[in-house]
């Protein structure tokens, strides 16, 4: 009997081990892993719908199914990059020729500031655009040295960002193709209660779809809102604007203002005050309504949190795991709830 304790506690000894080794190799493609298992669990009912139709073809259902992604989501987002590195480089060129005063719009921005706004920009040297622009030009220098004495590393990481790309591709086809035997093999393993299991697991897959199908869809929704206002005004970079206004619209309720509120400010410095106006309308009323509407609708009905939940986690996920925590913080903020609603209902049943 005492050797068979023994042997338990070395052989999990051993798992500990050999899990921590595991997860400290898979650590440099974090992403990569991550990511893959994420558009792996999204589009699984679509394989399992190819799988039907295909005759119980698992291989190629799952072939066809990342050729379904490659199409419905890299190569879209791979020619908005494009499009967007070749507007950035032609504003910044336009700058550099002076056909953008961004110096005239920095000192209207700044007049309409308050006067204590104003005395703390002061304090820190941000009220002469002349010398901010020396500093700044100062600071581009630096970085330049630093880049050119790293170009190797750059090198180094573009090839690693490509093998981590080749990973997610390479993941996705066979978790699309053996995610229910996977499945069956987590679940097995997990030391609960079965019907413990079934709910966590559930919870996982509910809030993982939620939020990534909620999220994208409100992302997607207010920068082609705000691209396309901004089009309309004349904004220059309009696609920029809105792609940025995408981004930060992961962050719930103050995302989005952080491009259309100085975007307003400065039409308003410009002179055109009608355009500031709609603008300023335009996105209280249609983008916050839109993001008021969807991501309760979308995120928190499905995951079946609260609103100050859904936002705090995702704020606190992204800072500790960057883009990757729009999804691990509700994530982990659900199974934290989960959890304890299973504790607490199994300790009243047991009064």
């Amino acid at each position: 009997m005492n050797n068979r304790r023994v042997y338990e506690k070395s052989f999990h000894i051993l798992l500990v081990i050999v899990t921590i080794g595991m997860g400290s190799i898979l650590l440099p493609f974090f992403s990569a892993v991550f990511w893959g298992a994420i558009l792996a669990l999204m589009f699984q009912p679509v394989q399992r719908w190819l799988l039907v139709r295909m005759g119980n073809k698992p291989n190629l259902a799952a072939l066809a199914t990342l050729a379904f992604i490659l199409l419905l989501v890299i190569l879209p987002l791979a020619l908005v990059a494009g499009t967007l590195i070749q507007e950035v480089a032609l504003i910044y060129a336009r700058i550099q020729h002076g056909q953008l005063n961004v110096a005239g719009y920095f000192q209207k921005a700044l007049a309409l500031l308050p006067a204590s706004a104003q005395h703390l920009l002061a304090r820190f040297g941000l009220t002469d655009f002349g010398d901010l622009q020396a500093k700044l030009t100062a600071g581009a220098a630096t970085i330049s040295q630093v880049l050119a004495a790293r170009a190797l590393t750059f090198g180094q990481n573009t090839f690693q960002f490509v093998v981590a790309f080749g990973v997610m591709l390479y993941l996705v086809f066979f978790l699309l193709r053996d995610g229910r035997h996977i499945g069956r093999l987590i679940r097995h393993a997990l030391p609960f209660d079965e019907s413990h299991k079934v709910h966590l697991l559930r919870k996982f897959t509910t809030v993982v779809r939620a939020t990534v199908k909620g999220n994208i869809v409100v992302a997607l929704v207010q920068g082609l809102l705000g691209g396309i206002i901004f089009l309309i005004l004349g904004v220059e970079g309009a696609l920029l604007w809105g792609v940025l206004m995408a981004f930060l619209s992961l962050l719930p309720a103050i995302g989005a203002a952080l491009v259309w509120g100085p975007a307003a400010i400065l039409l308003f410095a410009t002179g055109h005050e009608w355009k500031a106006t709609i603008l300023l309308l335009f996105c209280v009323f249609v983008i916050g309504l839109a993001d008021n509407l969807l991501r309760p609708l979308l995120v928190g009905k499905d995951t079946k949190l609260p609103d100050w939940v859904v936002l705090i986690s995702t704020l606190g996920g992204m800072a500790l795991f960057g883009i990757n925590g729009f999804v691990i913080g509700p994530l982990i903020a659900a199974l934290f709830m989960a959890s304890w609603t299973l504790f607490a209902q199994q300790n009243h049943s047991q009064d």
